[in-house]
């Protein structure tokens, strides 16, 4: 099969329905991102970019069990509005977005589906909402931004600012991001403009550090969604309130 497989977009109602119907898909994943600046050296798309990748790399190495759905490309980017071009939803937007999404595949008989992220300011907006998705939803319902699944060690292994990352990553345009695009998407990325960044972590970005990011990270995720196909990993549904006096 090749990557139209992996992609809901990319199928006919049938081939979607069959498929379902056999029991063969059993995850889908929802990537989110951001359009927005990424300094001077990165394209606005970045975070969408790199989620999107990892969601479809992912669903490759899982195959044909995961589908990868449509997910949204601008995020909650507020704080980067001085930038001219960058786009941002409010959060109440972005939220009725996501969960407008997360009633689709429901409704399409998916069980697992794990919301990949790739933008830092989405993060709060979930997290103070996402104990009301589960209770709507009822099924095994995931969160997760994709850095989330490396640790120090990692870092400390693979970037040469590894020792002030750890607690910070994945760091806006700087090593880590930079690192992936050199790997994944070198048209993305502006180096003649590195000399007029203020902050030189970009500099230390190779293609061949992306390259392991990239490896480690989407085994992990993989490894994660693997966990919640068969079972081994499950949301736990918030209670709903119990009236004593009822």
């Amino acid at each position: 099969m090749s990557e139209p497989d992996l992609l809901l977009r990319k199928l006919t109602r049938r081939e979607f329905r069959e498929r379902m119907a056999s029991g063969s898909l059993r995850a889908c994943v929802i990537p989110v991102g951001s359009i927005e600046q990424h300094s001077e050296h990165l394209a606005m798309e970045h975070d969408w970019r790199s989620v999107t990748l990892v969601a479809t790399r992912v669903a490759e190495r899982l195959r044909p069990r995961v589908l990868v759905a449509e997910g949204v490309m601008a995020g909650v980017s507020e704080h980067h509005m001085k930038h001219a071009g960058t786009l941002t939803l409010r959060p109440g937007t972005f939220l009725a977005v996501l969960a407008d999404l997360i009633r689709s595949v429901v409704k399409a008989g998916f069980e697992n589906i794990l919301v990949l992220n790739g933008h830092g300011g989405n993060i709060a907006p979930v997290r103070g909402t996402w104990d009301q998705f589960l209770r709507e939803f009822q099924v095994n319902l995931h969160f997760l931004s994709y850095w989330d699944v490396l640790t120090k060690a990692d870092a400390e292994a693979v970037l040469e600012g590894g020792s002030r990352l750890p607690h910070d990553l994945p760091g806006h345009a700087q090593e880590f991001e930079t690192s992936i695009a050199l790997a994944e998407f070198p048209e993305n990325v502006r180096p003649e403009t590195w000399a007029d960044e203020s902050d030189p972590v970009s500099d230390m970005a190779t293609a061949e550090k992306g390259r392991e990011l990239v490896r480690r990270t989407v085994g992990r995720v993989a490894s994660y969604l693997e966990e919640m196909i068969d079972g081994r990993r499950s949301a736990e549904i918030p209670p709903f309130h119990r009236d004593p006096h009822v």
